[in-house]
């Protein structure tokens, strides 16, 4: 009979005990990953539990409606779905600060309208301009420099401004439900985009930092861009005043297509802008997900639509028509007013 030493007996035993207590463990973090809201700042109901019920059925390689890790793609609208948009969209807030830099380097510009408005600071003037004018203002302001340029201006721009009604950098003025939603994705190996009517240059400038979608995950109107050489002989891009995509209603399923090359399994919106997003994500097979919020809640944001009775708009329009379609074909609109605890990650 083989003997063994104390030494290779204190071995064994301790190597069960190892064993054991890794399977513990994994157990443990089983139930603790079960049992911890990956949602806390969204309130129970019907929204929440299909937003859960889709991540696991998806990710669950047992379920039939699996999804692949390569085909798990999320997307996302940028203005009024994942950050505060009304009453004008940040972007047009930022091309309103530059006319005076441009009118600067043309002073002719301030007896031309629609800049002679701009520059006047009437801000019911300002709110009625025509969507052929702010395009004269977007290019004037966003082309004609460099890529570098445009990209070092609007990001110290995005550090020191702030939106009037909170006084706070645009940038923190992030849903809270939605970011927990993005975490939420990529934690089960979903890859987020934004998919966004606003300009991908101006988008892709805090996209990463603010939101973790880095710049290549960003999709949105694009303007071209032509190369050449500064007075250095260095290698650059300029902004010229061409429309490449416009990334708004049938643009967004066309940019998807163009730039991500796969169909997504959920697309998150707020505005008829989105509707054809959301169609084109619904209409493929297995588990989809397509989602609207509503923002419904004037005390703690805003409230517009015009669906349900609530104000009409010109910034993100929610009409009654995409309301009733929505609950047609199984879309989920998301009440800010019921389905979110918490609109902000600080207190409003």
């Amino acid at each position: 009979m083989k003997k063994f030493s104390l030494k290779t007996l204190l071995i064994a035993l301790l190597g069960v005990l190892v064993v054991t207590w890794m399977g513990n463990l994994a157990n443990f973090g089983k139930v603790f990953a079960q049992s911890t809201d990956p949602l806390p700042s969204w309130n129970k109901g019907a929204t929440k539990s299909a937003i859960i019920e889709f991540v696991q059925t998806t990710t669950d390689p047992s379920n039939p409606n699996f999804v692949p890790l390569p085909e798990r793609i999320a997307t996302f609208d940028q203005d009024g779905t994942l950050w505060v948009e009304y009453p004008m969209y940040t972007q047009v807030d930022y091309v309103f600060d530059r006319v005076p830099v441009v009118v600067k380097d043309k002073p002719k510009l301030a007896d031309v309208e629609p800049f002679k408005t701009v520059l006047s600071g009437n801000k019911e003037a300002i709110a009625k301009l025509s969507l052929p004018d702010l395009e004269k203002i977007l290019v004037a302001t966003l082309t004609g420099m460099t890529v570098d340029e445009f990209k070092t201006e609007a990001k110290k721009w995005l550090e020191t401004a702030k939106n009037s009604r909170w006084n706070r950098p645009y940038t923190e003025l992030t849903y809270l439900p939605m970011q927990e939603l993005l975490k939420y994705l990529r934690a089960n190996d979903y890859k987020t985009y934004i998919v966004t009517g606003g300009g991908q240059d101006f988008v892709r400038v805090y996209s990463e930092q603010t939101y973790g979608i880095p710049p290549e995950q960003v999709v949105g109107s694009a303007g071209s861009t032509k190369y050449g050489y500064d007075e250095n002989g260095q290698p650059m891009l300029t902004k010229e005043p061409k429309l490449l995509l416009n990334d708004n209603n049938a643009g967004k399923p066309e940019g998807i297509h163009l730039m991500i090359g796969r169909r997504p399994y959920a697309a998150f919106g707020n505005s008829t802008g989105d509707r054809q997003m959301l169609e084109y994500t619904k209409a493929g097979d297995g588990a989809r997900l397509s989602m609207l919020v509503l923002h419904d809640d004037a005390k703690r944001e805003y409230a517009y639509g015009p669906a349900q009775g609530l104000p009409d708009t010109r910034v993100g329009t929610f009409t009654q028509a995409l309301y009733d379609e929505a609950k047609k074909e199984g879309w989920f609109v998301i009440s800010m007013k019921n389905d979110w605890r918490q609109i902000f990650a600080f207190k409003s």
